[in-house]
């Protein structure tokens, strides 16, 4: 049996392989590139200027300087992360004349916020 380095962490103390319940979860597992996609997909949520922004945008369609007002942030800084976010796909726009218009890009994002918020407090 492994040795637990973490000894905070429970571990088996017997080594008994439930092979039926191991060949169920591996069929159950991702292939490795949808895994690094979601890995990917996870990072994007750990920047809190970035969770501020989808914040904002939880119900409404904002500007790009209403959202820099929002956050006091410079234009340039909320562009930085908005470009992060529509490569992500967790972010749509739209133009209206010389501005520019972000929304969630649809209801899943709000749902990931809200589920992991709602763990959060839990």
């Amino acid at each position: 049996m492994e040795k637990n380095l973490n000894s905070d962490v429970p571990v088996c103390e017997s080594h008994h392989l439930h092979s039926e319940q191991v060949e169920e979860a591996v069929k159950c597992m991702p292939d490795e590139e949808k895994l690094l996609s979601l890995g990917e997909f996870y990072k994007v949520f750990g920047e809190v200027s970035r969770l501020k922004i989808l914040y904002l945008l939880f119900d409404r369609e904002l500007c790009v300087c209403d959202i820099a007002e929002s956050l006091s942030s410079t234009v340039s800084a909320v562009s930085h992360q908005l470009k992060i976010l529509k490569n992500a796909r967790l972010v749509k726009f739209r133009k209206d004349g010389k501005n520019c218009y972000y929304s969630l890009a649809d209801t899943h994002i709000s749902g990931i916020l809200y589920q992991g918020m709602e763990h959060i407090n839990e």
